[in-house]
């Protein structure tokens, strides 16, 4: 998500840091033997949440398949959170913890292919965020009524920031999770999947348990506290479940209704909701919004647009609401699809990000969404690469939003075939529909169903600050053309128009001649609504 506006201030700092990484950063975002010799199974989380004094404690069981014999792997969970212990077979285990890294011994080598659960015992008062959900922590608000309303949100800062975890995104519980959470009575506590059911624990507390079908991205997993009502709908055969504040239930009902017109479109562009097992949902939140997994965020206040705003400088963002449509977006680009290293969140943002042009498109036609798309240009820097760093849970720059989605309209023209780009964008959604992945994976991809050799373009946009530069000059009436790049072997297509007439030019990085005569620069127009480029004159 963290998303907007906000990402152009996020980018000074990013720009005055130095890239010093720590051992923190190696340890959270690396992959050891001791995070690799084990996949994680299954979660079974159990909690309990005092509001007052901002305290969690109770246990995650980790169930685990062995890679490779070990006696040793690595849970995450951040040093201000105390360990109680650690059980396994019903004996307590040794371990040792460093920054947010707890090692655990075993007592003797765990083999290869058998399946393993340990019980991990944890308390603690976890980290507040300042300003949900651009960074990450715990959300501690009253609502209207002046009960608790309580949310979490940890994409980037990590999930161990609140529960013991394999904290990497190159590992999701296969066969999904459950999450108990008792909280105070009067009180509700929604998280992703199923409502299986609650129950009175006769000490002030009802726990609430709830229970994922599908793998899970670890920031994905969530908890949602306050006085909720529940609003339930359906949409061809799949569940729809509202929670919001008591007193929003009207609002939600007529706000709501736009669920219906954009699953439809995302259905039809992106294929069948991916998480159909654990039904949708949308959970009203004090912070703006998260695409938590089958219980996505909502804190849009109920308004078109983002806040009531529109980013693009279009009008069309007031058309819609941003946060169910992007948010939800997630649900393929992100929870379904999800990439190896949080260097490669391009992948989940730049397709998202584009999923709400799609979205555009569907409703107002293709006029209207190139409108909306070329609006998002004037929020993008081109100061730092859309892609992080890798190993040390370094994020790219908040290009990947806005220049990732102008990437793929520019491939959408560079195909110049819009049925074959429609089932492209369908069969890549399919084809790694749960699956983890990588930018290679993806520029593969693309490269079989277009014929043509895209790693050049992907890695202009992608890896470089700047956007391909095509320039023109005039030799007398001759218009000549090429391109300017970092990648030494570009070659992209572009259109131009002279004379009210569409030219498809083959440039690449040498000087060639179209075939048409200009008078003066002025003659010649670049189309970058189609193709998010520079354009310089020589």
């Amino acid at each position: 998500m963290k998303n907007i506006l906000i990402i152009a201030l996020s980018l000074v700092s990013f720009c005055a840091s130095a890239q010093n990484f720590t051992r923190r950063d190696s340890l959270q975002g690396g992959l050891r033997p001791e995070r690799t010799n084990y996949d994680v199974q299954r979660y079974d989380l159990n909690i309990t949440v005092d509001p007052d004094k901002r305290f969690i404690f109770g246990y995650n069981d980790i169930t685990f398949k062995v890679v490779e014999n070990t006696g040793k792997i690595q849970v995450d969970l951040f040093d201000n959170m105390q360990v109680d212990s650690i059980v396994y077979n019903k004996a307590k285990l040794p371990y040792k913890r460093d920054n947010d890294a707890v090692f655990i011994t075993f007592p003797s080598q765990l083999k290869k292919g058998n399946e393993e659960k340990v019980r991990f015992y944890y308390s603690g008062n976890p980290k507040v965020a300042k300003n949900a959900p651009w960074d990450g922590g715990f959300v501690f608000a009253k609502d209207g009524n002046g009960k608790p309303w309580i949310g979490v949100a940890v994409q980037g800062t990590g999930a161990s920031l609140w529960y013991p975890v394999k904290d990497h995104q190159t590992d999701e519980p296969d066969r999904g999770a459950s999450i108990k959470v008792a909280v105070p009575n009067g009180l509700m506590n929604v998280s992703n999947g199923r409502f299986i059911g609650n129950e009175d624990l006769k000490n002030g507390y009802t726990r609430w348990d709830w229970e994922v079908k599908n793998p899970i991205n670890n920031y994905d997993i969530t908890l949602n506290i306050a006085d909720y009502v529940h609003i339930h709908d359906t949409n061809n055969g799949l569940d729809l479940d509202y929670y919001v504040l008591s007193y929003n239930e009207k609002k939600a009902l007529k706000q709501f209704a736009e669920v219906k017109p954009m699953l439809d479109c995302f259905e039809k562009k992106f294929g069948q909701y991916p998480f159909f097992d654990d039904g949708y949902k949308l959970v009203e939140t004090s912070y703006l919004g998260m695409e938590h997994q089958s219980a996505v965020a909502y804190g849009n206040k109920y308004r078109k647009g983002y806040l009531g705003t529109d980013m693009t400088g279009t009008g069309i963002g007031q058309e819609f609401d941003y946060i169910i449509v992007h948010e939800s977006g997630h649900e393929w680009f992100g929870n379904s699809i999800t990439s190896k290293d949080i260097a490669d969140m391009w992948i989940h943002e730049g397709f998202t990000t584009y999923s709400e042009t799609v979205y555009v498109e569907c409703r107002f036609g293709y006029d209207k969404a190139m409108q909306y798309i070329n609006g998002q240009a004037n929020n993008v820097q081109n100061r730092k690469p859309a892609i992080g760093i890798f190993g040390v849970n370094k994020e790219g720059s908040g290009d990947m939003y806005y220049k990732g989605a102008l990437m793929l309209n520019t491939l959408r023209h560079v195909l110049n075939d819009d049925d074959k780009w429609w089932k492209l964008i369908l069969d890549y959604s399919n084809t790694y529909k749960k699956q983890i992945i990588d930018t290679e994976t993806v520029i593969a991809f693309f490269n079989k169903q277009m014929g043509a050799d895209l790693t050049p373009v992907f890695n202009q946009y992608l890896r470089h600050a700047a956007i391909p530069k095509l320039q023109i000059k005039l030799e007398g009436k001759n218009l000549e053309y090429r391109w300017q790049t970092d990648e030494p072997n570009f070659v992209m297509p572009v259109e131009i128009k002279v004379d009210d007439k569409i030219i498809r030019l083959k440039a690449t990085k040498n000087w060639q001649k179209t075939p048409v005569k200009a008078k003066s620069y002025g003659d010649v127009f670049v189309m970058v609504n189609k193709f998010y480029v520079n354009v310089e004159t020589m």
